[in-house]
Formats: C-alpha cells, structure tokens, sequence
C-alpha cells in the first residue's frame, strides 16, 4: 500500500515545519499548502493554528479553508486540528470579552482558563476514554501544551453527520477538552509535533488509520 498523503493546511498561522518533519518521520507523503484542491484530495488534512483565535479564523477564511474542512467532513474524509485548529472546530471563542465565531463542528466556547498559572505551559497527562484510535498504546504519556484558552466543556451531541465523539480531558486549574476524535474529525489541544516518542506515536496512529476511513 502506498503512504498516506496529508496537506499541512499553509495559512500563516501554526508550527507548519516542525509538524510536516513530524508526519514525514511517521511514513506520511506531506505536502505544505493552501491549495484548496490539493487539500481536498489528500488522504488527510492537518490543520495547524498558533496565536489568537480570531486571528486564525480570518487566515483560515483567507485560503477558503472554512469551505475545504466543511468538504472534507462533509465526504468523511479526515481532518486533525492541532492547538487553535483544534479551537476553531468549536463555535467559538470569547478572548478578552471579543466572541468570535467558529467552524461551529463542536459545540461550546473556547475561553481562557481559570487557572493560577497562565498560559498552560509544559508537559501534561491525558485521560482518553476507552477504545481510543489516536491515544492507543500512549493512554499513560504526557504530551506538551502551550496554550491560555481551552474548551471546558463538551456537550453530547445527537443526529450530526458525523460519529459520537470520544473526547480526553487534562486539567490546568479546572478540566478542559485535551483531545476530540469524532468520526473523520480529530484534534488536540496539544502539540503533538513537539511532544517526542508519544506525540509522534499518536501522529502515527492517525496517519495509519487514513487510509480506512
């Protein structure tokens, strides 16, 4: 079988040459851009984001990649937010008392934590529920954050087009969604291109499932 082709989405904002490194080094044939065919057509699509959320949802919308995860998901076809690409997916965030609308996949508001130390910064554990594609055989390591604002809360969802989520939660002053994997939608809060052996095991395991979705 021939390796799985992913498209690091190039929009000005995210770690976008440490995390195309990080998928080449897990067998992945890795293409950086913002062209919306060759987005379409991989096997899967990274969605990187760094910075404010309202900042990264202009860049998204600038390169049309609002309409290319909509399509993705749309055909079942698997998308992985890292960081604020993970927050985008939600319907929005507040910062600094600005509401932002987002991709609105998820529910809920991406806000800033409330927590002594601000931002979360270092390394953190998980807890991923049972049967976990993206955490299988790395449920007990710790992976890197670098982040201010969080989901705090997810609600169940009923009748979307895409399979229930199974969502793994850290906690950094109160709990926060760590990581969602719904369907052909996946994405962590973390960075997995900088969290060593379990990032890039996780990377792996999301690189060797495209190809069965």
């Amino acid at each position: 079988m021939s390796a799985a082709s992913v498209v690091v989405l190039d929009y000005g904002f995210g770690n976008v040459r440490s995390a195309v490194r990080a998928l080449e080094r897990v067998g992945a044939e890795v293409e950086l851009t913002s062209d919306p065919a060759a987005a379409l057509a991989a096997d899967g699509l990274v969605v990187p984001g760094v910075g404010a959320f309202a900042a990264v949802m202009a860049g998204l919308r600038a390169v049309r990649g609002d309409q290319i995860v909509d399509r993705r998901l749309a055909g079942g076809r698997p998308v992985l937010g890292i960081c604020v690409g993970m927050q985008v997916m939600f319907e929005g965030g507040d910062e600094h008392g600005v509401l932002t609308q987002g991709l609105g996949e998820w529910p809920g508001l991406v806000e800033r934590l409330d927590a002594p130390v601000v931002p979360h910064m270092g390394w953190s554990h998980v807890q991923p529920p049972e049967g976990s594609v993206l955490f299988d055989g790395i449920a007990d390591e710790r992976f890197y954050f670098v982040h201010s604002y969080a989901a705090q809360s997810f609600a169940p969802l009923g009748g979307g087009r895409l399979a229930a989520p199974q969502v793994t939660w850290a906690e950094h002053g109160v709990p926060f969604v760590a990581a969602v994997e719904n369907g052909p939608l996946s994405a962590t809060q973390f960075h997995p291109e900088k969290s060593g052996d379990a990032g890039a095991h996780l990377l792996a395991n999301w690189v060797t499932h495209l190809k069965g979705l």
